[in-house]
């Protein structure tokens, strides 16, 4: 049926030659993305192989098997890394976008405050200070030099969720991605303490990562809607059992 171009009830008719594809969304840059997977990869220096975030504490207490490993991992990024370090890393994301140092240092002490026990503490800010003084050599951003130059003065702690929160912002990641790239680092430092630990094999610990990626999202989720005072975990079993571990007579992890 014949419709007059005019006519405004109907179809515009079809210019010669022009394509009726849609219009496609431009694809964001892959920079950010590749930065995430660099500093997420267990090949990244950062220290996080020599941590095992209290599982060697829960394994010499018998306290863990194959079967509770994913439920004890759930636990700690709920209650744990999630409103401890994820909710500080993103608001040091959110601060050193804005440039606010002194905002960053203030963030920087209070996770270090929610560090029960002196074996964390120490982890925190040992890996914190490794991950800023490699990231500054390989990013070349002067954020991050100006943290890590914070850190050597003794004005900032230097905890690894502050420190991570910095880098990704200083190199444009997002930051609910930085916030789940850091979570998904733990646990896949998790799962690697788990096999030297004999706790699961290297098929199963897949499975434990794949897992743990909707409790990712929850954790990550919620991380991003905190605020400054709701920073902190309570998961007080592992910090018994970090407690523990500070004075075991072997230990095969730093934590």
């Amino acid at each position: 049926m014949y419709r007059d171009e005019s006519d405004p009830l109907g179809d515009p008719a079809p210019v010669p030659g022009a394509s009726t594809a849609p219009a496609r969304t431009p694809e964001p840059a892959l920079g950010p993305l590749l930065v995430s997977l660099q500093l997420t990869d267990s090949a990244f220096p950062s220290g996080f192989y020599t941590l095992s975030h209290s599982l060697e504490g829960f394994a010499h207490a018998g306290a863990v098997d194959p079967e509770s490993l994913p439920l004890l991992l759930e636990d700690l990024l709920l209650h744990g890394v999630g409103p401890a370090d994820a909710t500080a890393l993103a608001l040091a994301h959110r601060a050193t976008r804005a440039g606010d140092a002194a905002a960053v240092v203030r963030i920087d002490e209070r996770l270090f405050a929610t560090k029960l026990g002196r074996e964390m503490r120490q982890a925190a800010t040992r890996t914190g200070r490794q991950l800023l003084d490699l990231a500054r050599e390989v990013f070349d951003r002067p954020e991050i030099t100006e943290h890590f130059d914070r850190v050597v003065r003794r004005e900032a702690p230097g905890t690894q969720a502050v420190a991570a929160g910095v880098i990704y912002a200083a190199t444009g990641v997002p930051v609910r991605q930085a916030v789940a790239a850091d979570l998904f680092a733990f646990c896949a430092s998790f799962a690697g303490a788990a096999l030297r630990l004999r706790l699961t094999d290297h098929r199963r610990a897949q499975t434990l990562l794949r897992d743990a990626a909707p409790v990712i999202e929850a954790a990550a989720e919620a991380a991003l809607r905190r605020e400054l005072a709701d920073v902190g975990a309570t998961v007080f079993a592992s910090d018994i059992m970090s407690g523990r571990h500070e004075r075991a007579e072997a230990r095969l992890f730093a934590s």
